[in-house]
């Protein structure tokens, strides 16, 4: 079976990098300091017309929590609507009410804005007051896939957590559960074997060899050979070797892991 690998980026190099490493997605993002926020409608079109794997966007108006007033509301909405018209495949939306729950309003709102475009529930998710719960709130809402890490600090952590979603998370409107938060190579195929999870999200800068070369037990399993996936921001994405790209996905035993699925 085989895993989809999303990573995380905030400019064109490391977009670059990252396709050239063997993901099959990118989240592009502005502020990652600040936890990630809407990138510039330049950054957008750069990075959509220089790879050619699908780019989801995130729409976040702002650092700091996730309860939005409508003005913000109305901002996200054009943004959303803008990176989409600039060649983004998707959004990466959340929203919550002050109680901690999730906005269903708002995210079918940004949906919506999204159009015909797939929509991912980022880690606000990881802030309700319980996860599993949360994820049943999105269905209907037209919620593609949901990035969590099982809200826990790292998704090792909220393993546990993680697979009661993906147990959850496969009907009535099959919405795909992406792991994220502390993945690194040393911890990879022990967060897909304990969750199920089809998808990793991981942050490039972070990362060395998260997919195909990650450890001996994942390249005893895989299926194809695939070289390590290298840090992808800034200098750092020199050290990645162009003549030895990564798989687009992992293959890991069929126990391991559920099915990767890219939305578009």
């Amino acid at each position: 079976m085989k895993v989809l690998v999303e990573a995380c980026v905030d400019s064109v190099h490391g977009a670059l990098a990252a396709e050239r490493a063997g993901a099959a997605r990118l989240e592009l993002c502005a502020a990652l300091a600040d936890g990630g926020t809407t990138p510039s409608a330049g950054l957008i079109a750069a990075v959509c017309s220089a790879v050619a794997i699908p780019v989801m966007v995130l729409i976040r108006v702002r650092g700091g929590d996730f309860v939005y007033a409508p003005d913000e509301v109305d901002v996200m909405r054009r943004d959303a609507m803008h990176a989409v018209s600039l060649g983004a495949s998707g959004v990466v939306i959340g929203a919550l009410t002050a109680g901690g729950d999730i906005d269903r309003a708002t995210t079918l709102s940004l949906v919506d804005a999204a159009g015909d475009c797939a929509a991912t529930f980022h880690r606000a998710i990881d802030f309700t007051r319980d996860p599993v719960e949360a994820l049943g709130a999105l269905s209907g809402l037209g919620i593609a896939t949901v990035l969590s890490s099982g809200g826990a600090q790292t998704a090792l952590e909220g393993a546990a957590t993680l697979a009661r979603m993906v147990a959850n998370g496969v009907s009535p409107h099959s919405i795909e559960v992406m792991a994220g938060g502390g993945i690194t190579e040393q911890n990879a195929t022990q967060v897909i074997e304990a969750t199920g999870v089809g998808a990793i999200h991981v942050r490039c800068s972070a990362l060395r060899s998260v997919a195909g070369d990650c450890s001996a037990a994942l390249r005893r399993e895989a299926r194809s050979g695939c070289s390590g996936f290298s840090a992808a921001n800034g200098e750092t994405d020199r050290r990645i070797a162009p003549t030895s790209p990564l798989s687009d996905r992992i293959s890991l035993s069929p126990s391991a892991a559920l099915t990767g699925r890219s939305k578009r």
